[in-house]
């Protein structure tokens, strides 16, 4: 695993991240660490003193990580929320759209072509947590 890339401004969780069942095991932690499967949901009464929610992709077609991020900002988390593993850069921009911030690819990620794909298209399809208006919506009010 390479460097995390974050696109936030705050300040960088240090603490490393305890699973989900030890996590729900404990009272201590702020960070947690969510793999392919599990219910982000467990989560939801502990969001405002988590710093960091890591979810795990096992392999790069697993859109299960998707949606545990949405139900997390739906919810109102606005800590850090990673996506690890198996994360390529031709997901980077729907990863945000998500409301991943940060990410911790097993393989390194070209800045410059992430740039290029955060930056790619101008108008999105569907609403999500980030708020853009969708091209529907902008042609028919």
């Amino acid at each position: 695993m390479v460097d995390a890339i974050r696109l936030r401004d705050d300040e960088v969780h240090e603490e490393p991240a305890v699973s989900l069942d030890s996590f729900l095991d404990q009272s201590n932690a702020t960070a947690v660490r969510i793999e392919a499967g599990e219910d982000a949901r467990h989560l939801l009464p502990f969001l405002d003193r988590l710093s960091l929610i890591e979810i795990d992709f096992t392999t790069f077609g697993d859109g299960r990580g998707y949606s545990s991020a949405q139900i997390l900002r739906e919810s109102g988390y606005t800590g850090e929320l990673r996506a690890s593993g198996d994360v390529l850069v031709d997901q980077i921009a729907y990863l945000k759209r998500c409301g991943f911030d940060a990410f911790a690819p097993d393989s390194p990620i070209n800045p410059r072509l992430m740039e290029e794909a955060l930056n790619r298209y101008e108008h999105v399809y569907q609403a999500t947590t980030d708020s853009r208006t969708p091209i529907w919506k902008l042609r028919h009010g």
